[in-house]
């Protein structure tokens, strides 16, 4: 199959949650005898020996808007009314959409040998009509793929801090088959027009997330992007915890405004160094947004990663976790009533309990959770559809 990919994104240096999870898929495409093409949406064209690349057509206006929305148009604003809505709507329909519309005809015109167009994580409302377009003049099957369930709908948008709601004005009838990461979300998106709507959940690379031998630095590790909506969870599992037990705590990431005790605070740093701060500590954390709990069968990349590098992990509360992890085999999921400092400190003196969990869990993404195993999914499911 040849497949071109417009992705939100390939450029890790934007720090969008979701580019490690576009190259793993891309380069499991490739590994699984596909012909890879990709073209960001946002930022730089990147080539690799899995996939090639076109330019983005709209980069130097992108990044600056990108720019502008993160520094000067307020994000906590109500949506109808907001400047940041109204700015990228008005920019959108003058100048955005023709051009993307334009340059993916000539791609398709010049490369006739596609067999499907999958928009990853693009804009919906920035694209309306191309994917319709597609269809009809060349014939060719149009994808999407929204790794950003289920806090990207409309009513999560502005909890979680969501530059603008993408859903607005959107046309998903116009896809001939939409993928998610979650299957909570599925009923509400055949009612707003998705065709052959099917979960895909994340994964990990095994070869990329593999275990090294690493100095055991922290007791206790966490890496995220934003406290908002996993506030409570953050408290419990590091800012009460790390003041009433002798352990090191390690919060890596940015975005972070509520108080996290004596967690030392490691600030962003490069995905490349993920591997290195994971293997450093005895316990990795999971903890999710308050969605992922209320929403049914929404993975995220953080669990099989982690996982992934035999990590001892405890996780916060999540609906649908015990589906892909064992709960006390393969990874730890704490209830409501649990006490966290005896849960850390039972766990921390037992460094058998913590190798035998990490070592099963990494077996289990090898089982069932690679990348190359859910582009198999996809595939057959974009085969299929009619």
């Amino acid at each position: 199959m040849k497949i071109l990919a417009v992705v939100s994104t390939l450029d890790l240096k934007f720090r969008l949650g979701c580019t490690p999870a576009w190259w793993q898929i891309l380069k499991a495409l490739h590994e699984t005898g596909n012909e890879v093409v990709a073209i960001p949406y946002l930022g730089k064209d990147i080539e690799t020996v899995w996939w090639r690349a076109y330019r983005n057509p709209w980069r130097l206006p992108g990044e600056l808007y990108l720019s502008l929305t993160r520094k000067v148009i307020p994000k906590r604003v109500g949506r109808e009314s907001s400047l940041r809505e109204d700015f990228v709507r008005n920019v959108t329909h003058m100048a955005t959409l023709p051009v993307w519309r334009r340059y993916l005809k000539r791609i398709l015109t010049k490369e006739i040998d596609f067999d499907v167009v999958i928009f990853f994580n693009v804009p919906l409302n920035q694209i309306t009509g191309i994917p319709s377009e597609i269809k009809r003049e060349f014939g060719i099957k149009t994808a999407f793929y929204d790794g950003d369930m289920p806090t990207i709908l409309p009513e999560y948008t502005r909890e979680r801090g969501f530059m603008f709601d993408y859903y607005r004005g959107a046309t998903l009838e116009e896809y001939d088959l939409f993928f998610v990461n979650s299957e909570g979300v599925v009923k509400s998106l055949e009612q707003k027009g998705a065709r052959n709507v099917r979960t895909l959940h994340y994964a990990a690379d095994p070869d990329l997330f593999q275990p090294i031998p690493a100095e055991k630095r922290w007791e206790v590790a966490f890496f995220g992007y934003g406290s908002q909506a996993r506030e409570r969870w953050m408290t419990r599992m590091i800012e009460e915890p790390s003041r009433r037990i002798e352990a090191r705590f390690a919060v890596g990431g940015i975005g972070y405004d509520i108080p996290l005790g004596r967690a030392a605070l490691i600030g962003d740093f490069p995905i490349s160094h993920f591997r290195q701060f994971c293997c450093s500590a005895k316990i990795n954390l999971n903890i999710s947004r308050e969605p992922f709990v209320a929403v049914a069968g929404s993975s995220t990349a953080r669990p099989f990663e982690l996982a992934a590098l035999a990590s001892c992990v405890v996780s916060s509360p999540y609906n649908g976790l015990e589906k892909w992890f064992a709960p006390g085999r393969e990874i730890i999921i704490l209830s409501e009533d649990d006490d966290v400092t005896e849960m850390y400190t039972s766990i921390l003196s037992d460094d058998q309990l913590r190798v035998r969990i990490g070592e099963s869990a990494r077996k289990r993404v090898l089982k069932d959770h690679t990348y190359k195993t859910r582009v198999l999914e996809m595939t057959k499911s974009i085969s299929a559809a009619k």
